[in-house]
């Protein structure tokens, strides 16, 4: 034997003198992946590992559900996780001028100045990481939430008096955590008897923003609502928590598909149906009670296929043939009766509460006032129910109306005279607040509805059509007021023969930019950088020489179209983060670049009109628009903290704008053309405005 530490370790063994005939080596290598979390090696292994690392790999965000899984296995959230999150934008602008004097062609001096100027804007927060339980239906049903305290296995205790949280999360991947026994109990819903079963995970998820991009739409949706929908003006129980619709937990639902009423789910979601199992699924009982978020998925795009007032009509229909509703016993039917009738106005209200521009129809109204009384004959208790439900209907309908004609007062003609807007109110900051104010009062008359009928209208192949019902166009007024803010930014600049004060005007709005990006009105800001972008305000060149360009250019670099306004969404979402968890109102403020958020929706819509191979209504594309509209509608809900100018505002919204021909003849008169095409187009427009 050739190898001496072989022959030394046999000789130990056997003593001295053994002889090694042959001798095998084996060696074996153990490989594994291991992901480093703030410095602690976390396994990727099995079929979660798998899924995190091709995510990791293709630049995706792994599923926020997996990594809570290896968290847990790891024993890294054994405690609340504090994360800082900044966002930093630098800017540099570094100009250098040289200066050389000759004579006779000969140089004498020559000399060089270089300017440098930095730009640096930076945001800031703080988010922590806490553990939330599902509790389990059976439980919330019975009220035995209700001061008691639930622990998982790491020693948390969730759950408090009185109060629910909803996980923001239901993972659709099994998991090794903390588990819980199953619960099984018996479900009746719409008529409907069956066997249930209610399941409760802990689940470990980011209180931010951020995560909402990887929550299932039901779960995300249910969240939303629990935070910041119905005021409870209608009378109901202000404690009352939806549960998360499509999980296993909260689905009351059987999920028998054998017929053709039948709703098909997938991992405890809802994914299709057809339009009568839809309407039943939201018809209430004396026991059960349609989710909000299905509700509010359900109300916002099922007008594809059927107009409110006859979905409300099949709705009373149901309840007329299923629950007795409307029968000449009145409440002697059966005890349920008077909890079925309370279920039904509340069905109402929150109807009335996020879609009220659909009571605009009398149609529909015919139908409120029989069922609600119908429900008052059964349960004479819920009458301020109902009075309160129609008395905020009305409140709501009216603020529109009056919004209307302010609408209408100010596409009346204005004067002439251009008033300097800087001269009323001379701080950018102050404007940029005045701004928030319009914007953030004409976002609040958008009904969610608008997208869906907005978009219908161009559909030809839709089997509803909004023509025969009284519409609103709160939409297309916000868009309409955007494209005047962008001219009301031009105008203001070429109003000015002088240099320096039109170098003056544009510093000033380019100030009032960079404020509404502070503040999170990302739409003004949209609207003043296509304003200054304009041709008839990017071709002065002389003007622009004068401005230092380096804040104008971090403003632009914000709001670049490039890769689907990637840097835009990065700011949005950033945006969000700081509202999520602010208790400032002035940090709550989120205005989007509206005409994206449009875009974004109707692609969305595109997939919702579209029905599936079987007839099936495609719900998943339900959930898709839902969760992006629930979005709209925390924003919009802000109310605006800064202090109102009405002198501002009335510049803002009724001072005189030049159109697109205007512009450009005040922008030669600046400026003359130095170009043919310029020339040609300049002596065109002064031929027709002669000819006018």
């Amino acid at each position: 034997m050739d190898d001496p530490e072989i022959q030394e370790t046999v000789e130990s063994i056997l003593g001295k003198g053994a002889k090694v005939v042959d001798c095998e080596k084996k060696s074996s290598i153990k490989e594994e992946e291991v992901l480093f979390i703030n410095g602690m090696p976390v396994t990727l292994e099995g079929r979660d590992g798998l899924a995190i690392k091709q995510a990791l790999i293709t630049g995706q965000v792994p599923p926020c559900d997996l990594l809570n899984t290896l968290l847990i296995k790891t024993g890294i959230l054994k405690a609340p996780v504090k994360l800082d999150t900044s966002l930093s934008v630098k800017s540099t602008t570094v100009t250098k001028e040289e200066v050389t004097v000759s004579r006779d062609g000969k140089v004498v001096d020559e000399r060089s100045r270089e300017t440098k100027e930095q730009n640096f804007y930076t945001s800031a927060i703080t988010e922590v990481y806490e553990p939330i339980k599902i509790i389990p239906t059976a439980e919330l049903l019975n009220g035995k939430y209700a001061r008691t305290k639930y622990s998982d296995n790491n020693g948390y205790e969730t759950g408090s008096e009185g109060k629910f949280e909803s996980s923001s999360s239901a993972s659709s991947c099994e998991s090794d955590g903390p588990t819980y026994k199953p619960q099984t109990c018996l479900s009746k819903d719409s008529g409907h008897l069956s066997n249930s079963t209610s399941t409760n995970k802990a689940d470990f998820t980011p209180s931010s923003a951020d995560s909402l991009s990887s929550l299932d739409e039901p779960d995300f949706l249910s969240e939303q609502f629990r935070k910041c929908t119905f005021n409870g003006t209608n009378g109901f129980r202000k404690d009352f928590t939806p549960t998360i619709f499509g999980t296993v937990a909260s689905d009351l639902t059987p999920k028998d598909c054998s017929n053709r009423r039948a709703l098909v789910y997938r991992d405890g979601n809802l994914l299709s149906g057809s339009l009568e199992a839809l309407i039943q699924h939201m018809v209430p009982t004396d026991v059960y009670y349609p989710d909000r978020a299905y509700l509010f998925a359900f109300l916002l795009s099922s007008r594809l296929f059927i107009k409110p007032h006859d979905l409300l009509a099949r709705v009373r229909s149901l309840c007329e043939t299923q629950q007795g509703l409307g029968s000449a016993n009145g409440g002697a039917s059966h005890p349920g009766q008077a909890r079925f009738a309370e279920h039904l106005v509340q069905l109402l209200a929150e109807w009335t509460e996020t879609f009220p521009y659909d009571f605009r129809d009398e149609r529909v109204m015919q139908h409120v006032r029989t069922i609600t009384q119908q429900c008052c004959a059964i349960n004479p208790s819920i009458r301020g129910n109902v009075s309160s439900l129609l008395h905020n209907l009305l409140q709501r309908l009216t603020a529109l109306e009056q919004y209307e004609k302010t609408l209408d007062l100010s596409a009346q003609p204005q004067d002439e005279n251009c008033t300097d807007i800087s001269e009323v109110c001379p701080v950018p900051a102050v404007l940029a607040q005045q701004l928030t104010h319009v914007e953030l009062e004409r976002l609040s008359f958008i009904g969610p509805e608008e997208f869906v009928q907005a978009f219908a209208k161009e559909n030809p192949h839709l089997e509803t059509s909004f023509k025969d019902m009284k519409k609103t166009h709160n939409l297309e007024q916000y868009v309409q007021w955007f494209n005047r803010l962008s001219y009301f930014v031009a105008t203001q600049v070429c109003k000015y023969q002088k240099k320096k004060q039109r170098v003056r005007v544009v510093e000033y709005w380019i100030e009032t930019g960079r404020e509404c990006f502070n503040i999170g009105n990302f739409n003004s800001l949209m609207a003043i950088i296509a304003g200054l972008n304009m041709s008839p305000i990017s071709r002065l060149k002389k003007t622009w020489n004068k401005i230092h360009s380096g804040k104008f250019a971090i403003l632009e670099h914000q709001m670049d179209p490039s890769s689907n306004f990637s840097s835009y969404r990065s700011t949005l979402k950033a945006a969000m983060w700081r509202s999520h968890g602010a208790k400032d109102q002035r940090q709550r403020i989120v205005i989007p670049f509206f005409s994206l958020l449009v875009k974004d929706l109707y692609f969305l819509n595109q997939g919702c009109s579209n029905k599936l191979p079987n007839g099936h209504i495609n719900f998943e594309k339900f959930w898709q628009l839902a969760k992006q509209v629930t979005e709209f509608m925390a924003w919009k809900q802000v109310t605006c903290p800064f202090e109102k100018d009405p002198k501002v505002i009335s510049v803002l919204q009724h001072g005189p704008i030049l159109n697109e021909n205007a512009l450009a003849l005040a922008s030669f008169d600046c400026e003359p053309p130095e170009n043919n095409q310029e020339k040609e187009r300049c002596k065109t427009l002064k031929a027709d405005s002669t000819a006018m």
